[in-house]
């Protein structure tokens, strides 16, 4: 390695020690005396003084570079209570490891605001920002507690196909794909997969998966593709399914709270560990009606409305029991009111971040669902016979990444959370 130490690693206590430390030029001021030069990797940024008298005079010079340089800085760590750090490096050596060709189309340190597509444009060097950085670690937090809680509750993680026969959910809003002589769509969901998991004796499935739709929006909450964390359980209801939903969600949050505290400082948030209340779609249009909202029983829930159901109930709201006409073809009706589902979203400060529902597990009862939504059943042939060799009872959910990370770091757009987002209109880089 180039490096002795990440910046993260340095500490005031290393006072006279040798240290070698690399990354960009985050920023360099001059005196008539004294250089300052800050060094930034992904772990932090650190002062390196050049003060006449006291580091080579050849070496203050190199440190006039441009900002954005690659640098590699050879010094001793000396305490210095006036540095934010508490330390500051004096250099014995400084490298520019490889001089710009071209200028930087932004400020990095982000003095000067840029704007979204300009950023997007060059992500590259966006992300060399303080906040996207943040955004980033935040949802590495996320990623990592959602795998490690479902492997520790004893769910197998498993792959999906990222292309499909046939719709996995209805609806146009599908990337059609040439696959050699055959038409083929990229995924809107797992679903059927993670389904067929279930039934083969899996049980309890997890995964992190890719997903697709070609809605022709341009809303700051919509991506063509995105991040799914879903989960299968096997010989279980909507009950089980939503308080695993609402514990994975508050769980993931504490994680981020406890574990991304500078990251959080960062974006200026102040995250709460919110409450999850579980109310009925009934018990949501009543009160949403009293509150002034026009919104009848068997209407969907909007963005409006989501704003509306966090005004009324609070940041963490399950919804449960929607309108069967509402969800999707494999959602399990209600015994007692077949009109009704066993299904149910998470509304998290004010928007839709998980979907999920208890699956019909019966051969028959799926066949009259396709019909019913105009879906022919031969297409979905493999799927349908699965459930005719004993499939059990079965729940499950889907949380959306770069949603659940857009409301944990207060985001105005969801381009922001998506490393390289695609869009309508984006495909590059």
């Amino acid at each position: 390695m180039l490096r002795s130490h990440y910046i993260s690693e340095l500490t005031k206590e290393m006072d006279g020690k040798s240290v070698t430390v690399a990354g960009w030029v985050h920023e360099v001021r001059e005196t008539a005396k004294i250089t300052f030069m800050l060094v930034r990797d992904r772990t932090g940024i650190v002062q390196v003084i050049g003060k006449q008298g006291v580091a080579d005079a050849g070496l203050i010079k190199k440190m006039s570079m441009p900002k954005e340089s690659v640098v590699l800085v050879k010094g001793r760590i000396s305490s210095n209570p006036e540095a934010k750090k508490g330390f500051e490096i004096i250099p014995e050596q400084i490298e520019n490891l490889n001089p710009l060709g071209t200028s930087i189309p932004f400020e990095v340190t982000g003095k000067v605001p840029a704007d979204l597509d300009v950023r997007l444009d060059y992500r590259y060097i966006d992300l060399r920002r303080l906040s996207t950085k943040a955004i980033f670690n935040i949802e590495s937090t996320i990623l990592a507690t959602f795998s490690s809680m479902f492997s520790k509750k004893g769910f197998t993680q498993i792959r999906t196909p990222s292309i499909i026969a046939e719709a996995s959910e209805g609806g146009a809003e599908l990337f059609q794909v040439k696959y050699f002589e055959k038409d083929a769509y990229m995924a809107q969901s797992p679903q059927l997969y993670k389904q067929l998991a279930v039934i083969g004796g899996l049980d309890k499935v997890y995964m992190i998966a890719p997903v697709f739709r070609a809605e022709k929006s341009n809303t700051t909450y919509h991506l063509t593709e995105s991040t799914q964390m879903d989960i299968e359980m096997g010989f279980a209801d909507d009950s089980d399914a939503i308080k695993e939903l609402a514990g994975a969600v508050t769980t993931m949050i504490k994680a981020v709270k406890k574990n991304n505290k500078e990251d959080l400082e960062t974006l200026g948030v102040e995250l709460d560990v919110p409450k999850v209340k579980v109310v009925t779609y009934s018990k949501v249009i009543d009160k949403l009606r009293s509150n002034g909202y026009a919104i009848e029983f068997g209407s969907d829930i909007s963005r409006e409305y989501e704003a509306g159901i966090q005004k009324v109930f609070g940041d963490a709201v399950i919804v449960r029991e929607f309108p069967t006409a509402l969800r999707a073809f494999y959602s399990m009706p209600k015994e007692d009111n077949p009109e009704l589902s066993k299904s149910y979203d998470f509304i998290y400060k004010g928007l839709e971040i998980s979907s999920g529902a208890q699956r019909i597990h019966k051969a028959d009862m799926l066949v009259e669902a396709l019909r019913k939504r105009n879906l022919d059943p031969s297409k979905f042939e493999f799927y349908v016979n699965a459930f005719r060799c004993g499939a059990p009872p079965h729940a499950g959910w889907s949380i959306g990444m770069e949603r659940l990370a857009m409301r944990i770091t207060n985001s105005s757009n969801i381009r922001e959370c998506s490393l390289f987002p695609r869009d309508r209109k984006r495909i590059t880089p």
